[in-house]
């Protein structure tokens, strides 16, 4: 038997494990190829990048200079008016601190010229993302630069393949455990983990024993460590899950998709990137595509994926924002119903409560009452 072939039963599809890959390399600060038509960028992610990394990506590229790509959302940050990524000039004097002040400091005072990006430098972006990484790379053109002398050799990604990512990613979803887990609170569950191609796991937490000829009530919930395991009060994230858990297990059981998506899809290192940003004056939102993310990188497909798994096509959707409908809508699952989830306002996240509710659009019927008594609260009584 020919060993030759690529064989996609062992492997998958080709360009899916290009992607798997490169995801690897991003994650572990490694520099990879992106091909798109007849380009090659050989690309390093600048999250992570120290001195000597930077010094020897210079080196590699010499006598050429390497460009600084920046996300579309980073870029207008920076005052460039346009509508997708941009290719900064990198001086041969540029510092490490020079180069992250371009990717994540909120006032820049001088940028440097810059040019659209082409269509593998858009993918390298996306990659980063994937990564959960700064969508900030250097990159060269690779026939600028000798690449074959690599070794262990780069791993090449397809463009193309980077742009269905997330697709392919829902369509690999598997089941890989479940068991009965009874909860501190009395309350019954059964846990279901799923994983897909890039290891993400996501968990079904199945709480009682829900009617599934009925539609079911479920709540999407984005991993949080920072609320859901140490009670951080700068968000409401903590709240709302043990509220949704009580609210199921009080009504018939129902069902929490757990999400592998902390921080609204940025991952946690960039969540407390955000964080620094807001203690500086910026609010949520524009803490998020200050760094060049969107506002919201969450791709509710992978949800909508779970509950099909489950069995279950019509739900009562446990939720304050009405992106998480939408997305489950055009994914394909019917919504008959939202239930709000109205956690307690407090002067550590009344600014982010009222920032998703005036400018993400989220439906927060008790905030404004909530906010008159934190701030009541909050003005220090005279003696009588």
């Amino acid at each position: 038997m020919s060993h030759d072939v690529f064989d996609t039963s062992l492997f998958g599809a080709r360009g899916q494990v290009g992607v798997v890959r490169g995801v690897g390399e991003i994650r572990a600060r490694r520099p990879v190829l992106i091909t798109a038509n007849r380009e090659t960028l050989l690309a390093l992610p600048v999250d992570g990048i120290d001195s000597s990394r930077l010094t020897a990506f210079k080196n590699f590229c010499s006598p050429h200079r390497p460009k600084l790509i920046l996300s579309t959302r980073r870029a207008r940050w920076l005052g460039f008016q346009t509508s997708v990524p941009m290719a900064l000039t990198v001086a041969a004097e540029t510092s490490v601190e020079r180069l992250l002040e371009l990717v994540v400091d909120s006032e820049v005072d001088h940028t440097p010229d810059a040019e659209p990006a082409g269509v593998a430098a858009v993918a390298a972006i996306q990659l980063a993302k994937l990564a959960q990484s700064l969508p900030a790379v250097l990159a060269i053109q690779a026939n600028r630069a000798g690449t074959a002398i690599f070794d262990p050799p780069l791993v090449k990604i397809e463009a193309s393949a980077v742009q269905h990512c997330r697709k392919d990613m829902v369509r690999s979803l598997k089941v890989v455990g479940e068991a009965h887990i009874p909860l501190s609170t009395g309350t019954q569950t059964r846990f279901v983990a799923f994983r897909d191609a890039l290891g993400e796991n996501s968990v079904a937490i199945i709480v009682g024993d829900p009617d599934l000829m009925r539609p079911v009530r479920v709540r999407l919930h984005s991993a949080c460590l920072t609320g859901d395991v140490f009670a951080s009060r700068r968000c409401d994230c903590g709240d709302q899950l043990k509220l949704s858990l009580a609210r199921l297990g009080e009504t018939g059981g129902g069902i929490i998709l757990y999400l592998a998506q902390e921080g609204r899809g940025l991952g946690l290192g960039n969540k407390l990137r955000t964080y620094q940003l807001q203690e500086a004056g910026l609010d949520t939102v524009d803490a998020n595509t200050a760094l060049g993310f969107d506002d919201d990188e969450r791709d509710y497909g992978v949800a909508a994926r779970m509950l099909e798994m489950l069995g279950i096509q019509r739900i009562v959707l446990l939720t304050n924002n009405p992106t998480k409908v939408d997305g489950l809508a055009r994914s394909g699952i019917e919504i008959t119903g939202r239930l709000p989830v109205e956690a307690p306002v407090n002067c550590d996240n009344a600014r982010y409560l009222s920032a998703k509710a005036a400018r993400a659009g989220h439906q927060l019927g008790h905030l404004m009452a909530s906010l008159a008594e934190v701030s009541n609260s909050a003005v220090p009584r005279r003696a009588p």
